[in-house]
């Protein structure tokens, strides 16, 4: 029975501040931080993409948590019991901790959920999963909408494509070997070999819309990490660009003439959408905010949760922000605190956010 509790180790630390609870529930660590003037609510939170299983260590707390834990909310917050794109194990562990939060800090008066990244897509999970349990959820820099479609158009095709312009500078992303680590090493190679092509980095940057060859590098290098880690978990490569017409680039028809296919394995392909598809039957209120520029996660990936919202009839529940900032999660905790407030006061009093570009 995965929801049932299993305390391997707790230590709970008292101070002028609240309260620090820290141990494991099935594996997996969590820290909960309870304010002393807590007002009842709590927020889940989930972390982004991490290659291993996170670590929750006492302490001071993310600075990001420091405006919304001295407002009174209180964060908990699971490592998960494995890494990678864990999403059943994220959902069970941070289901679990949520669980343990209500047996021994007391019930809440209200949840909601909140993440980063792949913590933005399992928001949307938590919420779409757990209808009755979340009075709403902040996602930021989020994947939002369906595994299979962000992996193949962002992250497999990226890769495809810069095999097109640099031919095997990287593994084969159908392939990619069981030990390949994000090295320094590569980071560095990469870079110098994208620095000595100024015509076909140029190319590629204008095709991906990622401004700097340092950052091409390291979406490429991470983006090579995550297919291993889904051809890992769902026995193979689960992407078929057999079919997909590229555009955008300076020469499409040789970019389409040249650039390789390869077809998916059934069964992985499987594992994806089951880990997963969203319906965007949400029955509380989600926002979404962005930064105007993110090289892994483009602003446009939340369009696609808008589309399923309003064909599940529940467009009136989400909202899209952006901030005008560069980077992957580039959002101030000035601005995720303010980001929740809004939430909050949407889902007490019916008046939802204004969307775009929030200054």
């Amino acid at each position: 029975m995965r929801f049932l509790i299993a305390l391997l180790a707790t230590t709970a630390a008292c101070c002028g501040q609240g309260k620090v609870d820290t141990g494991a529930i099935n594996g997996a660590e969590y820290r909960i931080d309870v304010p002393a003037n807590w007002n009842g609510t709590l927020i889940m939170y989930c972390h982004g993409y991490s290659p291993t299983a996170s670590k929750m260590a006492a302490g001071e707390p993310n600075a990001l948590w420091k405006p919304l834990l001295e407002a009174g909310f209180a964060v908990a917050q699971s490592g998960y019991a494995a890494g990678g794109w864990a999403i059943q194990e994220a959902v069970n562990d941070t289901e679990a901790l949520r669980r343990h939060f209500g047996k021994t800090h007391g019930q809440p008066k209200e949840t909601y959920v909140m993440g980063h990244s792949m913590g933005g897509h399992l928001t949307m999970v938590m919420m779409e999963t757990f209808p009755d349990v979340y009075d709403g959820g902040l996602a930021l820099c989020g994947v939002l909408g369906g595994a299979d479609d962000f992996m193949l158009k962002r992250v497999f095709n990226l890769r495809v494509v810069f095999d097109y312009y640099f031919p095997a500078l990287l593994p084969d992303p159908s392939r990619a070997p069981a030990d390949f680590q994000m090295t320094p090493a590569i980071g560095a190679e990469v870079v110098k070999v994208l620095d000595a092509k100024p015509e076909q980095s140029a190319a590629m940057r204008r095709w991906s819309g990622i401004k700097t060859n340092k950052e091409l590098a390291q979406t490429a290098i991470f983006f090579t990490y995550i297919l291993k880690d889904l051809q890992q978990r769902g026995g193979g490569n689960p992407f078929d660009n057999r079919s997909v017409i590229y555009d955008g680039s300076v020469d499409d028809n040789a970019l389409n003439k040249g650039v390789k296919r390869y077809a998916a394995d059934a069964r992985a392909a499987m594992y994806l959408r089951k880990y997963t598809t969203p319906t965007g039957r949400i029955e509380n209120p989600m926002l979404a905010i962005h930064t105007t520029y993110d090289p892994l996660v483009p602003p446009w990936i939340p369009n696609d949760y808008a589309v399923l919202a309003a064909r599940a009839g529940r467009e009136g529940l989400f909202v899209q922000q952006a901030v005008a900032h560069d980077g992957h999660c580039a959002i101030s905790a000035a601005e995720i605190s303010r980001g929740f407030e809004s939430l909050r006061n949407w889902k007490h009093t019916g008046e939802r956010p204004k969307g775009g570009l929030i200054e």
